[in-house]
């Protein structure tokens, strides 16, 4: 069952924003439990940590690193860090975002700024400093964890949120494409409507959905989707995994949509 054994993984946004899983979270811990040896960043120190007990006290490796990834200083910084512990990157997963509600009337720029840069800049710097490690040691696994609010309209206006998701789709296809010679593999996760700690501190996407009720958004959000219930971080977390090892080894550019049907219907 260890899918990733001998490989070392970079997961940016490991740590979690709440009690609970979130998505990096969810998949650092996926991945030591597959045999990887995880780099966990994370801007909150404490998160990044957390994450990293929960793999030694399962057995797996793991190291804590604390940056701003919309930071290109920081990024380098980053990767050479893990360079320096583990001597390879085999595996990148982009894994920061955040979500503000607004149409584009609505959003002020300074927020459209701050949006693109978590959510889009960090995924360009990440993958500016890690393609030349992976085609120097032969290849290697992107995965960008997108939305299907990069697709399709879900609902909710948070304009800024699916422009930069969408910008992230078309940087991946394009990356795939020109990277492929050198066996570094680059895919996107869309995921649709998860219950995760995000969401759940998003004061915008609970206001949006039942005035600030988290209950009744969970409710609301449940009946949006095909199968009757949101995911969670481990179903975006087992997709990952997949376009991490080896079964994806001739998988590359896609757009993998976890929605549990959400977009069929919209």
């Amino acid at each position: 069952m260890e899918r990733l054994e001998g490989k070392v993984a970079m997961v940016v946004g490991a740590g979690s924003i709440g009690p609970g899983w979130g998505n990096g979270k969810a998949t650092a811990v996926t991945f030591a439990r597959h045999g990887a040896q995880v780099f966990c960043v994370d801007r909150n120190r404490d998160a990044a940590l957390e994450t990293v007990r929960l793999i030694e006290g399962e057995g797996g490796s793991a190291t804590a690193f604390t940056a701003d990834v919309s930071r290109g200083a920081e990024v380098a910084v980053m990767v050479q860090a893990c360079l320096a512990t583990y001597r390879r990157i085999d595996v990148l997963d982009n894994n920061v975002g955040i979500a503000e509600t607004g149409s584009v009337v609505e959003v002020e720029e300074t927020e459209w700024d701050r949006v693109f840069a978590v959510n889009l800049k960090s995924a360009y710097l990440a993958m500016k400093h890690v393609v030349p490690v992976m085609i120097a040691q032969g290849g290697g696994s992107i995965v960008n964890i997108s939305s299907v609010a990069s697709i399709s309209h879900v609902g909710i206006s948070y304009v800024s949120y699916g422009a930069s998701k969408a910008a992230m789709n078309q940087m991946t296809r394009t990356s795939a494409v020109e990277f492929a010679p050198h066996h570094v593999r680059v895919n996107a996760i869309l995921p649709g409507l998860m219950k995760t700690p995000m969401v759940e501190h998003s004061a915008g996407l609970a206001a949006s959905y039942a005035k600030g009720d988290v209950e009744e958004m969970w409710r609301k959000r449940d009946a949006q989707v095909p199968m009757g219930h949101m995911g969670d971080a481990f179903d975006v977390a087992n997709a990952a995994l997949f376009l991490a090892s080896d079964e994806s080894r001739y998988v590359t550019g896609i757009t993998l949509v976890v929605d549990g049907g959400l977009t069929c219907r919209s």
